[in-house]
């Protein structure tokens, strides 16, 4: 039998999303998950929540994670925090209060069609993989031009979809389309089965990213997944975004590469078995240092070498549009180890 504490645990798990925009009101919703900056509703995406239990069991709605810290916990803990509560009586009585409440349903009930694949999950994901197109020629090509990213050389993870819907956020003008242009990136898991995509929406010309509030969503199974470039080897590159990894790969065009599209995914990415050494060109903020940190103590144990990569201005992307090639070149060359250098860079 179920101890009170359990049943009130449950409770408050079915209903996730309800709870983080009650307690971590500074968050917001991305696929799966609820982002914020930490327990104590700082704004920011350090701290994922699981709003709904993983098709496949490997995780339960209701738990969370910091990737900035390596705390972890479930909705009991967030209560507790956010109220200051000093013993498990008052956390578990505020709960009762909560849970007594008329809780809004989820988002998606309330604003979304019924579908034959839910919505978010990697069945959804992979109809909108399957109903997309090569990236080149398209809209995408030119949005990643425009940013000076050129070579799509073994990017086999990216297409193109013309029409894909956006369902605006609450803050948003309701007169936002319902679709747009988008890049759509398939994340994968170690044996190549899609396990979820990234959506990036589009300016109709393709000039910049559209004008909403969120043009980056992700959805379906992303934990421990990435976008992955290349064929996995024993030297690989790591880091949170597409066009980071997309801008180095510009001067390394044969090094594999995987992006967890955020720095606490990036922190959880699983390693294939035959990586030794892994360079992770990480976002220069908290959430970028505590999901290097983590990524690092993961390889350790698995005795994998890592190695950051640090761009000279806010990211490599910047370091590529901004300063240019030969000076992306050059800074590389002094970070990454002397064979990998000669084997992975591009003569200037």
């Amino acid at each position: 039998m179920q101890s009170p504490a359990s049943q009130i645990a449950d409770a408050l798990a079915t209903n996730a999303e309800a709870v983080c925009r009650h307690y971590l009101s500074k968050g917001h919703k991305e696929g799966r998950y609820w982002l914020v900056g930490d327990v104590h509703n700082t704004p920011g995406r350090s701290l994922y929540v699981r709003l709904s239990a993983s098709p496949d069991g490997s995780g339960a709605a209701g738990k969370w994670t910091d990737a900035q810290n390596g705390d972890h916990g479930d909705l009991l803990d967030i209560i507790a925090v956010a109220r200051n509560c000093r013993t498990m009586r008052e956390t578990l009585d505020e709960a009762r209060r909560f849970l007594s409440m008329p809780l809004p349903p989820p988002l998606e009930t309330t604003r979304l069609p019924r579908s034959k694949a839910p919505a978010g999950t990697p069945e959804a994901a992979r109809r909108l993989w399957a109903a997309s197109k090569p990236v080149a020629p398209t809209l995408a090509a030119t949005y990643l031009a425009s940013r000076q990213i050129t070579d799509l050389s073994g990017v086999d993870a990216l297409r193109f979809h013309p029409n894909c819907w956006y369902r605006a956020s609450d803050d948003e003008d309701p007169a936002v389309p319902p679709a747009w242009p988008a890049m759509i990136a398939a994340v994968t898991d170690l044996e190549g089965s899609i396990t979820g995509v990234h959506r990036t929406w589009l300016a109709l010309d393709g000039s910049d990213k559209a004008p909403i509030a969120y043009p980056r969503r992700a959805m379906g199974n992303l934990l421990g997944q990435g976008v992955r470039i290349g064929r996995s080897g024993p030297i690989m590159m790591a880091g949170e975004g597409i066009e980071t990894l997309l801008s180095l790969r510009q001067v390394m065009p044969s090094m594999p590469a995987i992006a967890g599209l955020s720095a606490a995914h990036l922190a959880a990415i699983r390693f294939p078995a035959m990586l030794r050494r892994l360079y992770v060109a990480r976002d220069d903020d908290p959430a970028g240092a505590g999901a290097l940190a983590t990524l690092s103590k993961r390889a350790l144990m698995a005795r994998i070498e890592v190695v950051p990569l640090k761009p000279g201005l806010g990211d490599f992307n910047d370091d590529l549009t901004t300063l240019g090639r030969e000076c992306l070149l050059a800074n590389l060359r002094d970070q990454l180890r002397g064979e990998d250098a000669e084997h992975f860079l591009t003569r200037a």
